[in-house]
């Protein structure tokens, strides 16, 4: 006997239903029909563009590999992107980096405790026959109560105050020449100072947390910054378009200088009355995302200081940390 042998071709049952439920679908570009669960159409992204290459420049400024690439993006993140031309996109000349902003490096910040610890003990009396003496407790008790102004707590211009106080203790070593920026930098050691023992965040020490961050046997802890998933050591630099940010004591400190008039800083005016942070798209245009696992608090409009993301501008132009008056 004799077979005839007939080929039979499995054709799978959703590229039937697909190119059937989809026969009469648009979809913009950058989109493709889809069959959903129900059977119904759907336009999706595109989830794979045809590798071909023909680079085109985007709207945004950044090259792709083909148009498709360009109209994938553009749904994905749904941001309007238009086809500039043809071609990869020109890179941009970088605007001239200004100089590193002042910081209270760690080494700054403990060069400091040291020297107010050394007053401090100094200062210490031991128990005799005809005087009660004093440890180190009760001579930094004493000048708590001295510079306290009533509230049972000291705010950085109080704790400054007291700084002052010793002539040895705030000749803090810095490359600064200018007193100006020397005086500067002692405000910013004050306040990372005070963020050592601070436990509620609201940059005040009660006498607690006040002996803490001075205590003897205390080994202040050595924070790192955080910047897009890495870590960085004190004294790290980053350039944020044509402003420059330095880790010092676990925050990135930044210039804050006017690259161009598409990024203008908000003027105090424009700040009265918004306690809220910027968003994410203006702070991009800024100083770009730091400080992700760094916590800011609200603006202080009266001491001229604007709030980005856990930076403080001060009016000299400069990002510093909070409390430190113009």
């Amino acid at each position: 006997p004799h077979f005839l042998e007939i080929p039979f071709y499995c054709v799978p049952q959703s590229s039937q239903s697909k190119s059937k439920v989809c026969a009469n679908v648009f979809c913009g570009a950058g989109r493709e029909c889809a069959v959903t669960e129900k059977g119904e159409p759907s336009c999706l992204c595109i989830e794979q563009c045809k590798p071909h290459k023909r680079p085109v420049c985007g709207s945004n400024g950044k090259t792709y590999r083909n148009h498709c690439e360009l109209h994938r993006d553009a749904c994905l993140t749904g941001l309007k992107v238009q086809v500039a031309h043809d071609g990869h996109c020109e890179e941009k000349k970088l605007e001239k980096v200004t100089n590193s902003p002042i910081v209270c490096y760690l080494t700054d910040r403990n060069e400091l405790r040291s020297r107010v610890i050394e007053w401090l003990q100094s200062e210490a009396e031991p128990e005799g026959w005809f005087s009660k003496g004093s440890n180190f407790s009760d001579v930094l008790l004493k000048y708590f109560q001295n510079y306290d102004n009533g509230d049972a707590q000291l705010d950085s211009t109080e704790f400054l105050k007291f700084i002052q106080h010793n002539d040895t203790a705030i000749n803090v070593t810095s490359p600064y020449a200018e007193e100006e920026n020397n005086r500067l930098l002692r405000s910013l050691c004050v306040d990372a100072l005070i963020e050592l023992s601070d436990e509620n965040a609201d940059w005040k020490l009660s006498f607690d947390e006040f002996l803490n961050c001075l205590r003897p046997g205390f080994n202040p802890p050595e924070r790192k910054c955080a910047l897009e998933d890495e870590t960085y050591e004190d004294g790290a630099e980053t350039q944020m378009e044509c402003n420059r940010c330095v880790c010092a004591c676990g925050n990135w400190v930044c210039t804050a200088v006017i690259c161009d008039g598409s990024n203008k800083l908000p003027t105090l005016e424009e700040m009265e009355g918004n306690d809220q942070e910027m968003t994410e798209e203006e702070w991009t245009r800024r100083v770009a995302e730091l400080n992700k696992h760094q916590v800011g608090s609200e603006c202080n409009v009266r001491n001229h200081h604007v709030l980005l993301k856990g930076h403080y501008f001060g009016c000299d132009g400069m990002c510093i940390f909070p409390n430190i008056p113009c």
